[in-house]
């Protein structure tokens, strides 16, 4: 083992009687994690809602040097680059994602202050306060992409202690990032870091006052009604292509399906088109082919690798998925769709599936590989298959569709024409904006 990943709480690092190998994804012990029972987690977040308040300013002030931290320093005995390396192993994501999350976080927590405060309603000033609901936030992370503990961030910019369940294949970058926080000065009773099972995680939403919880569709529909839990599931990213397309179209879709190796949630997993749909999926499949497979912890990776046994089952999923659909990069792998790049580990090579309708159950799939769907659309069809999209890329002159898409409440980001990198703003709302869930309006008046 080459480290544990303790349980975090009041500044101090704990191991526990309960703990779990964590593997890399050739299957070496690469960890040992150690999980924080449910009367841990309970008196932890009890512990947490007596911490002293801290101003504003002070709280801004410690989020921009934990930023730099987090990019530069080294934590825990941990240097940036050991922890890329960690990051990449553990969670299977190409070893340059962590690298540009260090940078990323340093940015994102210097603008912290000016990001939330755009989170303020209009109308809150005199008359009125945008004021927390409550004082904990309890955290189900993600293992997909460093960058959505970003989301997290806010709330302790907002007021919020907040305590961190690490996903099951990251727990570096909550670890890092906590460290980089007390490093800062943050008082050790505003953050914990607990990691645990599924179990462990619902412990922890029934202990905070409020949850950010990151899962499938199946904990969407779990926690759905629960005003307590704010629910980030599947992203189900689309693009339409209302016309022709040229070169730099095709560059754009390319980049929006597989960057970061087409892990985030923000990645397109559908592209509708008013043109030939089998033209445009095989244009792309024999684009997407070519990215090559390496090591995840090549500087040249861009495909994320996982466990044999564990890839096998992502791609079967995409055969039931199909139903018969063509994968049309298939074709241009001599040696299969999983590329073996280590002793177990194998890379996820894209897969480009052509379908015949826009209601195809394909559509609504997601994976964590480059794995795109090509559908018809007609203008007639108008925004129906396009709904139900964490963000949905317009690239048409039809003003009315855009705006019918903006007034959809099942499409949370709308984009018009190609919008590089947006995912990156931190001002454009990611599924709404954090704060409408964190914080709630309430009148106030003085004589």
């Amino acid at each position: 083992m080459e480290t544990f990943i303790p349980v975090l709480r009041g500044g101090q690092e704990h191991r526990s009687r309960d703990s779990r190998p964590l593997h890399d994804v050739n299957g070496n012990p690469l960890a040992e994690v150690h999980e924080a029972p449910a009367l841990t987690t309970r008196l932890t977040a009890k512990a947490m809602r007596q911490a002293p308040a801290l101003d504003p300013d002070e709280r801004l002030a410690v989020l921009a040097e934990a930023g730099a931290l987090f990019a530069g320093a080294t934590l825990g005995g941990q240097t940036p680059e050991e922890y890329c390396r960690l990051q990449a192993l553990a969670s299977g994501v190409p070893v340059a994602v962590a690298r540009g999350t260090l940078e990323r976080m340093r940015g994102d927590c210097a603008l912290l202050g000016t990001v939330v405060g755009r989170q303020s309603p209009v109308g809150a000033g005199r008359t009125a306060r945008w004021v927390r609901r409550g004082s904990v936030l309890g955290v189900v992370a993600p293992s997909n992409h460093p960058a959505t503990h970003g989301a997290w961030l806010q709330a302790l910019a907002m007021g919020y202690r907040v305590a961190v369940r690490p996903g099951t294949r990251d727990p570096f970058t909550p670890l890092r990032l906590v460290r980089a926080l007390l490093r800062a000065g943050l008082d050790p009773h505003w953050i914990s870091l607990l990691p645990g099972s599924h179990s462990a995680a619902d412990s922890l939403v029934q202990a905070a006052d409020l949850a950010l919880v990151y899962g499938s569709e199946a904990t969407v529909a779990r926690m759905r009604g629960n005003d307590r839990v704010l629910v980030r599931g599947p992203g189900r990213t689309k693009i339409l292509v209302d016309g022709a397309y040229d070169d730099r179209t095709l560059d754009h879709l390319v980049t929006e399906i597989a960057s970061d190796g087409g892990v985030r949630c923000t990645n397109t997993s559908a592209v509708l088109t008013s043109g030939d749909h089998r033209e445009l999926a095989e244009a792309l499949a024999e684009r997407l082919a070519r990215l090559p497979a390496h090591p995840v912890t090549d500087d040249r990776a861009v495909l994320p690798v996982r466990p044999r046994k564990e890839a096998e089952a992502l791609r079967a999923s995409v055969d039931r998925a199909a139903q018969g659909a063509p994968d049309l990069t298939a074709r241009h792998y001599e040696d299969g769709p999983l590329a073996p790049v280590g002793d177990d580990g194998v890379a996820l090579r894209p897969a480009v599936l052509c379908v015949d309708r826009g209601d195809h159950p394909g559509l609504r799939t997601e994976l964590p590989f480059p794995c795109v769907w090509v559908a018809p659309w007609r203008p007639s069809d108008g925004v129906g298959p396009l709904d139900d999209s964490l963000a949905l890329t317009l690239l048409t002159d039809s003003a009315a569709l855009v705006e019918e898409a903006l007034e959809s409440p099942g499409i949370r980001t709308v984009l018009h024409g190609r919008v590089a990198d947006w995912w990156k703003d931190p001002y454009l709302p990611h599924d709404g904006y954090l704060g409408q869930f964190l914080n709630e309006a309430r009148g106030f008046a003085a004589a």
